[in-house]
């Protein structure tokens, strides 16, 4: 298990050392993985990728392949059908082609997981299980992130036997040569604040966070309405859009990139130089992965967070993980204490409610469904819907379940 900050280069650190030990050995028959990669997003899986064929470009007998969902998946089986030393894969597709039989791992040597808190989190840890039950006892698994929980720690270890762990820096520590404020700002202005700081800063590259797709979707049309070139990239866009969008953003044609949680984990887009959290993440440790965006293989950068009434709490538990305040920063004309006040309430005041216990309850109180409204609004006498029943959409509601950010739906 080995943790080190973000843009430091833990995928060079497992794949130099594991195309040394597969170079040595016996190329992989038909169907067949010596050495399988799992990501948790198709485009982490793409750029993991890219940096075996590079790193093995010298190895000419070493063949090497990547599979993930949104694609056509009868090129995929064509080349696994040839046999492959090293396989980079996200957990949905892969189960997919073992079902169909296009792979097996009766040869797998190696596992690594890359992003392994995302990895093992609610999102995935059932397809991880699934996987795991498939390889072989006798095998090398190695574990990398830059974050671990003491929670995905625990857990890791239920996976393995007596792993070493490494932590080449403090845990879920960020990059020192990234400069990181925070600007307090009305939510409703949060749009004309981030057009202001591009324009008046000169940011010629951002990439920018959201909490949800529609959230993106929308930003991205508001910033293109002011004239700035923004593209969003989000686990219901097809691969198709993705990749352009990913691609665009690299090569300077689209300005600002707009992205969930799905574009914080590994991904490498060289000398990037600001990255925006338009919304806080609801989960601390996300937070390293955004701004590990910048600031890569010692370069500098700057991590700049919009955060309002309601992202206060978040902005705590986030300086509590790094073990750092973050630099305030106003902004003139965007002061969130300026801001419009609440509307007043212009209800009458309820009467007074007569004492709880005792049996006496208020008058109705006792008819079918006709219990006191808990936390949510939803009534607890009966009238509301039970968690996990459907909402409408063939869905069952998620509850109690814990979220799936960015990348962690199946398949990524």
């Amino acid at each position: 298990m080995a943790a080190a900050q973000t843009g430091t280069g833990k995928t060079a650190g497992f794949t130099l050392p594991l195309l040394q030990r597969l170079s040595e050995g016996t190329p992989a028959p038909a169907r067949q993985v010596r050495a399988l990669v799992l990501t948790p997003t198709r485009e982490l899986a793409a750029q993991v990728a890219e940096s075996v064929a590079l790193y093995g470009k010298y190895l000419p007998a070493m063949r090497s392949a990547v599979v993930f969902g949104g694609v056509k998946i009868n090129p995929q089986i064509d080349k696994l059908s040839r046999g492959v030393d090293v396989l980079v894969a996200t957990p949905g597709r892969l189960l997919d082609l073992y079902q169909q039989k296009a792979v097996r791992f009766d040869n797998l040597e190696i596992l690594v997981l890359d992003e392994a808190d995302r990895m093992l989190d609610m999102g995935f840890i059932h397809d991880i299980r699934r996987i795991l039950k498939v390889l072989p006892q006798k095998r090398q698994t190695l574990m990398f992130s830059a974050t671990f929980s003491n929670e995905i720690r625990g857990l890791a270890k239920t996976l393995v036997n007596d792993p070493v762990q490494i932590d080449v820096s403090p845990r879920n520590s960020t990059a020192e040569r990234v400069r990181q404020w925070a600007v307090s700002v009305d939510k409703s202005h949060k749009a004309a604040l981030l057009t202001h700081l591009i324009d008046d800063e000169q940011w010629f590259q951002v990439l920018v966070f959201t909490r949800t797709k529609h959230g993106a979707n929308r930003l991205a049309k508001q910033l293109e309405s002011a004239g700035i070139q923004a593209a969003a990239i989000h686990g219901n866009k097809s691969q198709g859009a993705r990749t352009r969008a990913l691609a665009g953003f690299k090569n300077g044609d689209v300005r600002a990139l707009v992205a969930t949680d799905i574009a914080a984990r590994g991904l490498d887009i060289d000398q990037l130089p600001q990255v925006v959290n338009f919304d806080l993440p609801n989960v601390a440790e996300d937070y390293v992965h955004r701004i590990g965006r910048t600031g890569r293989a010692g370069a500098s950068g700057q991590a700049v967070s919009l955060v309002s009434g309601e992202d206060r709490k978040l902005l705590k538990d986030i300086e509590r993980l790094i073990k750092k305040p973050l630099e305030r920063k106003e902004v003139t004309g965007f002061d969130a204490s300026k801001a419009a006040p609440e509307p007043a309430d212009d209800r009458p005041p309820r009467p007074p409610q007569r004492p709880r216990g005792g049996g006496g309850g208020r008058p109705g109180g006792n008819k079918p469904g006709g219990g006191r409204r808990s936390g949510g609004g939803q009534r607890s006498g009966g009238g509301g819907r039970p968690a996990g029943a459907g909402n409408g959409s063939g869905r069952p509601n998620q509850g109690g379940r814990a979220r799936r950010s960015g990348g962690g739906n199946r398949g990524a």
